[in-house]
């Protein structure tokens, strides 16, 4: 099968890492994958990728990255033009301006396309109004729509009435993580308590702060490392110095190898605002790292088991949040029993195998028109 992949970029970031990771997985077992950036050019390729994928720079073949209305349609024309010349048998794209220009691109050309919301797009707060009423007005023209938890397909399908078909499909474990040590917990020594992602205000890193503040007495032997690079960097970093905490809070920015730095931690938290699907939560759950998460949507409570292989406290609830990571913190044994649970659980519900028969059912029945 010949599929095309539209992504904005490949820089660092959730939905970047997923898209590598089901291209290499395509194009692994044999089909005739391309990965498009629309926006980036070439040599801006944060995941690793298979010699098998083809790349095609969507900047390159118009010749502009700028921003502004006439470089947009400069983009599309080109975008359009591609996918008339190489006829794919089916289009993934990936995120809400992408989606909205895949969808211009195609029209007419009968090739069959699915759009994929890789936030939340109910709850999220970052999509301008523009945005949200060429979403709502030409998603419907989409042969299928994708979200990544149950939670949201509801609220979605009302937000934005008159979509074709719409498919909750989860994000992939990547493959080496299936069968990747699980981390081991230390009775004794220096601990670390890891949070990953955009230093950005829904990942609510502040809040995670000041909590990690009123526990660092009582755990004198934990200190708090939050990997990622973000606006937010230094009104973080002005928190941590004003909390007197520079010797216990870490934020050593962006990592080439997350999941290296996940397996040296002994505990994980989410502490975000909203979430489409944290991709780092079933990472870090995956290595055997005990976890404790927000209750937010959306994602969380689909990915975990409260009280069984990872502690959900109610969304944006500090004492609650305190109260689950002291009672993690305090108790090895709890920590290696949600660890080792986790990691069994996510394993196999998240397995790539898995996840992409589930892919396989939406090309075949975008392409059978069902």
């Amino acid at each position: 099968m010949k599929i095309l992949m539209l992504v904005s970029s490949m820089h660092a970031g959730g939905a970047e890492r997923v898209a590598a990771t089901l291209v290499n997985a395509w194009a692994e077992r044999g089909d005739a994958v391309t990965l498009t950036p629309t926006y980036s050019s070439k040599g801006t390729c944060f995941y690793p990728l298979s010699d098998k994928v083809e790349l095609a720079w969507l900047a390159d073949l118009s010749g502009t990255r700028a921003s502004g209305a006439m470089a947009a349609f400069k983009r599309l024309l080109t975008l359009r033009r591609y996918i008339r010349d190489t006829r794919p048998d089916v289009i993934v794209s990936f995120l809400t301006n992408v989606n909205v220009a895949a969808i211009l691109a195609t029209r007419g050309l009968g090739i069959p396309l699915i759009v994929c919301e890789r936030t939340n797009p109910v709850a999220e707060t970052t999509t301008g109004t523009v945005w949200r009423k060429l979403r709502r007005l030409l998603y419907p023209r989409a042969d299928m729509v994708t979200v990544q938890a149950e939670d949201t397909a509801g609220p979605f399908s009302r937000q934005v009435p008159g979509i074709k078909r719409l498919a909750v499909i989860p994000n992939p474990l990547p493959a080496p993580l299936l069968d990747a040590p699980r981390v081991r917990q230390r009775e004794d020594g220096p601990r670390e308590l890891l949070a990953m992602g955009r230093l950005v205000t829904d990942k609510q890193f502040d809040l995670l702060i000041d909590v990690f503040a009123r526990l660092a007495p009582d755990f004198p032997d934990w200190n708090l490392r939050i990997w990622g690079e973000g606006p937010e960097r230094a009104a973080l970093e002005q928190q941590v110095a004003r909390l007197g905490l520079q010797s216990r809070v870490s934020l050593p920015g962006r990592t080439e190898a997350p999941w290296d730095e996940l397996a040296r931690g002994q505990a994980f938290v989410l502490s975000s605002l909203v979430e489409g699907f944290p991709n780092v939560l079933l990472e870090a759950m995956s290595l055997g790292l005990p976890c404790v998460a927000f209750d937010c949507p959306s994602g969380p409570r689909e990915m975990t088991r409260d009280g069984e292989d990872a502690l959900l406290v109610p969304a944006g609830n500090r004492d609650a949040l305190r109260d689950a990571l002291a009672r993690l913190m305090g108790d090895v044994a709890l920590r290696e029993q949600l660890g080792l649970r986790g990691a069994a659980a996510v394993r196999q519900r998240y397995a790539l195998a898995s996840v992409l028969a589930e892919w396989d059912e939406l090309f075949e029945a975008v392409r059978e028109g069902r």
